[in-house]
């Protein structure tokens, strides 16, 4: 497999798990819905209406990595690993920059303190057991994706050779004299 492939598939799923943990940080700092979406609104966040478009996006980036996977299988190809540590160490970053993004871009101004907003810690938090997860769910998908491009393979062509010790069968002598003739015999002496 390509490394290229393994990134097209963690690349998606970090985000998909990033967007989780970021949504789940929210329910978890205003449990009321009215009060939720009054406060993601006055923080910067209506660009979620565009946010099922971004990850359709990402699941076809997914499904691409796990084609291409399928059919380097199928060729022999081995896989490479997932970058474990992308998954530690991207998701949190990510996070942390977005919410520093998000209100920078509402504000207009360098909005540090989205870092002690009461969503901030629990989001940071959350992102290591979801990118855990998302991780998991990874290498099961590029797994099963391998395995099908296996099961695709044509079998190699066998060839026949006898390997150079083999004799060529000899017949049994039975069968040799079982004929009117025999099928090679020494020559007849004519006498004259």
């Amino acid at each position: 497999m390509r490394r290229g492939a393994a990134w097209l598939a963690a690349a998606p799923l970090m985000l998909g798990g990033s967007q989780l943990a970021h949504a789940l940080a929210y329910r978890i700092a205003y449990p009321q819905a009215h009060v939720r979406v009054v406060e993601m609104l006055a923080t910067g966040h209506s660009y979620f209406v565009r946010l099922p478009l971004v990850l359709a996006a990402a699941g076809a980036c997914l499904l691409v990595s796990l084609v291409v996977t399928s059919f380097d299988a199928a060729r022999g190809l081995k896989a490479r690993a997932l970058p474990a540590w992308a998954f530690a160490l991207l998701p949190p970053l990510a996070f942390a920059l977005q919410e520093v993004l998000e209100l920078s871009l509402h504000t207009g101004t360098f909005a540090w303190r989205a870092v002690l907003a009461p969503t901030f810690v629990p989001g940071l938090l959350l992102q290591l057991p979801v990118a855990l997860l998302m991780y998991l769910v990874a290498r099961l998908l590029l797994r099963a994706a391998e395995r099908l491009g296996r099961a695709l393979r044509r079998p190699a062509p066998r060839l026949r050779i006898a390997p150079p010790f083999a004799v060529a069968p000899v017949a049994p002598a039975g069968r040799l004299l079982a004929g009117r003739r025999l099928a090679r015999a020494p020559p007849r002496v004519v006498v004259a």
